[in-house]
C-alpha cells in the first residue's frame, strides 16, 4: 500500500530544510526563536531562484509581489525591532510619508531593487537576532504609538504572525510565477 501524496511537499526535501528542525520541548525563548526563524526561512525559500520575476504581481487584481514582501517585512522587522524595542530613530527604508506601500510599488523588476531589497532584510534579521538573543527576557518593553507598551515576548509572536500571513501570500504568488508550490 502506497501513502497517499501531498499536493505541495518541501521545496528542498526535508532533510535538508532548516525548518524542520524547530525544537518541539524546550524554553518558551529558544521555541519563539525557532518559530520566527522557520517563518523567515519558508519567505526565503518561497523566492529562491527567481531575480525580476519577483516583481511580478501574480494574483490580479492585488498589487502584492514576492519582491514586495521582502521589502515590506523588511520595513516590518525595522519597525519593531529597532523603532519600538530598541527606541532607534531608524525611518522605514521603504515606505514614507508621501507613499506608505511603496514597499509595494517600488517593487520593481531591476536587480538594484531586487539586491538592496535583500540586503535591507538581511540587515534588518540580523539586527532583530542580535536584540533578541542579547535581550535579558521577554519581559522587555517598547513603546509603540499604535499599542502603548509592548513585550519582546509579544514583538516576536507578532512577527511570527507577520510571517505566517504574508507566507500564505507568497504561496500563491509563486505558485503563478512558475508552478513550484513547496512547505
Amino acid at each position: 500500500m502506497t501513502s497517499p501524496s501531498r499536493r505541495a511537499e518541501f521545496f528542498i526535501g526535508p532533510e535538508g530544510d532548516p525548518r524542520v528542525t524547530t525544537r518541539t520541548v524546550g524554553d518558551e525563548r529558544s521555541m519563539l526563536v525557532d518559530f520566527l526563524a522557520a517563518q523567515r526561512g519558508t519567505l526565503e525559500m518561497k523566492c529562491a531562484g527567481l531575480g525580476a520575476e519577483l516583481s511580478r504581481r501574480s494574483v490580479a487584481p492585488s498589487t502584492l509581489s514576492l519582491l514586495g514582501l521582502v521589502r515590506h517585512l523588511a520595513d516590518v522587522e525595522r519597525r519593531w525591532f529597532r523603532q519600538v524595542m530598541a527606541g532607534e530613530q531608524a525611518p522605514p527604508r521603504f515606505a514614507s510619508a508621501s507613499d506608505a506601500d511603496h514597499d509595494f510599488h517600488g517593487a520593481v523588476a531591476d536587480p538594484a531593487v531586487v539586491a538592496a531589497a535583500w540586503e535591507a532584510w538581511r540587515e534588518e534579521v540580523a539586527f532583530a537576532e542580535r536584540f533578541v538573543a542579547d535581550a535579558p527576557d521577554l519581559e522587555v518593553t517598547g513603546d509603540d504609538s499604535w499599542r502603548g507598551t509592548v513585550s519582546l515576548r509579544w514583538v516576536v509572536l507578532h512577527m511570527i504572525e507577520e510571517y505566517a500571513r504574508h507566507n500564505g501570500h507568497a504561496d500563491l504568488l509563486r505558485e503563478r510565477i512558475d508552478g513550484a508550490v513547496g512547505l
